[in-house]
């Protein structure tokens, strides 16, 4: 299985890598910067998320939105941040392919100069906006906060999220922003992905007409992280405007790409995904101790955590949910998957992977595929490594990451419950720090 591709590398350090697919008359553009919220450091957070904002604002030669001129084009557009990456990506008819490089262009090579007081005040206060939307007034938005602020101690860029601290945005300066940005929204720092209707000799000619003057920028130094070792369970709690009692339980786990991260990934899928999974079993179908849950492994660059989710049914407790959740933990642990069940999330996992080759563009499109692979891994042409990692899981190396990394003593347990009602938390639980 593959993305077939090629890559070159311009002058400036720009990787640039190409995939031809004539299936419809559409190219995808994407953009990679090989920064996130991990390269930033207390006391100023935020910053990669508000440039997500600030670079649809416009640039030296179109100092305007981004969104009108490509959408009028007929263009999908949009962008995102995590802790490890930034990216853009535009789809657009093949005639429009030039309209989406300059302005990609424009922006990395020629932001700062149209990057004003007022745009920067603005784009704050749309973070902030924002952050209150999706977190602090959202039900169980907190719990994400609370989560990763006990994983992690205050020094580590994964102890905070992604949009930052209130505060930190408050205080930062427009010339720190534009510092942020000459450090890391530079060629040497980001990877072009051009796929679609277009010829590998057609695309690396563009992305070097268009991008091949931007100045390289200086080296970038990569944060060396450690994955935190917890020294025993942590029991914390929130009150909040909801109905029903919810309960997280996290763990640090192996970092992406890392032994034990696909292991941990069929085990989250293994534990609840599906009516036939083995919390939804135990839980909802036979017990009803919950009306719902969900267990993912959070995949980062330099250290991730595994996660179950649970929110009780009225009349029952949180404590009830914990003890059946370890107990089936334990018990997967101990014994593995039946043959049925590997075999089921073997076909689903290896279906996901047929799945990501239907989209040239978008968000785990092809072209975002390339990049995520060029930038994590340094080879765009990775899709086999990255399916072999699932195919070669077995029985008993599914058992021994649950027994490694999901032990009872080395997790993080946060209560959600109702505003007013402290004694629906788990025992032994205190007051959570968020921020």
């Amino acid at each position: 299985m593959e993305i077939h591709c090629e890559r070159r590398v311009l002058a400036n350090g720009l990787s640039v890598v190409t995939h031809e697919d004539h299936t419809c008359p559409i190219v995808a553009v994407n953009v990679w910067y090989h920064v996130g919220s991990k390269n930033e450091r207390p006391g100023r957070t935020g910053f990669a998320h508000l440039f997500e904002h600030l670079m649809f604002e416009g640039s030296a030669h179109h100092d305007s939105g981004y969104f009108q001129p490509l959408q009028a084009a007929g263009a999908l557009l949009n962008g995102s941040t995590n802790a490890d990456r930034t990216n853009y990506w535009e789809v657009v008819p093949t005639g429009a392919v030039d309209l989406a490089l300059w302005l990609e262009s424009d922006r990395m090579g020629y932001l700062l100069p149209a990057l004003t007081e007022a745009k920067f005040a603005n784009q704050r206060e749309v973070v902030l906006n924002e952050r209150r939307q999706n977190y602090e007034n959202r039900p169980y938005g907190l719990s994400a906060m609370a989560t990763l602020n006990a994983l992690y101690p205050p020094e580590h860029p994964y102890h905070w999220l992604t949009i930052g601290v209130p505060d930190d945005l408050r205080a930062t300066t427009l010339d720190e922003v534009r510092a942020f940005f000459a450090a890391y929204y530079h060629p040497g720092n980001a990877s072009l992905a051009i796929a679609g209707a277009i010829s590998p000799d057609e695309a690396f000619a563009l992305a070097e007409q268009y991008f091949g003057e931007i100045p390289a920028g200086p080296p970038v130094t990569r944060p060396e992280l450690e994955s935190p070792v917890l020294s025993g369970e942590q029991r914390l709690f929130l009150e909040d405007r909801v109905e029903l009692a919810r309960l997280y339980l996290a763990w640090h786990s192996p970092a992406m790409f890392a032994p034990g991260d696909a292991d941990l990934d069929l085990v989250s899928d293994l534990l609840a995904s599906g009516k036939t999974s083995r919390l939804y079993q135990r839980l909802v179908y036979e017990t009803r101790l919950a009306t719902e849950v969900a267990a993912f492994q959070q995949s980062r660059e330099s250290s991730s955590y595994f996660q179950v989710v649970a929110t009780a049914a009225p009349g029952h407790t949180l404590g009830e949910i914990e003890t059946a959740i370890t107990e089936e933990i334990e018990r997967f642990a101990a014994d593995g998957p039946t043959a049925d069940e590997l075999a089921r999330v073997m076909a689903q996992a290896e279906a996901q992977f047929v799945y990501r080759l239907q989209a040239v563009g978008g968000f785990g499109g092809k072209s975002d595929q390339l990049n995520a692979y060029n930038v994590l891994l340094g080879d765009p042409d990775s899709l086999q490594r990255d399916l072999d990692r699932y195919l070669q899981v077995t029985p008993q190396t599914l058992a021994a990451a649950t027994r490694t990394f999901l032990r009872p003593e080395a997790r993080v347990a946060v209560s959600v419950v109702p505003a007013g009602q402290a004694g629906l938390v788990l025992p032994g639980s205190g007051p959570a720090t968020v921020h």
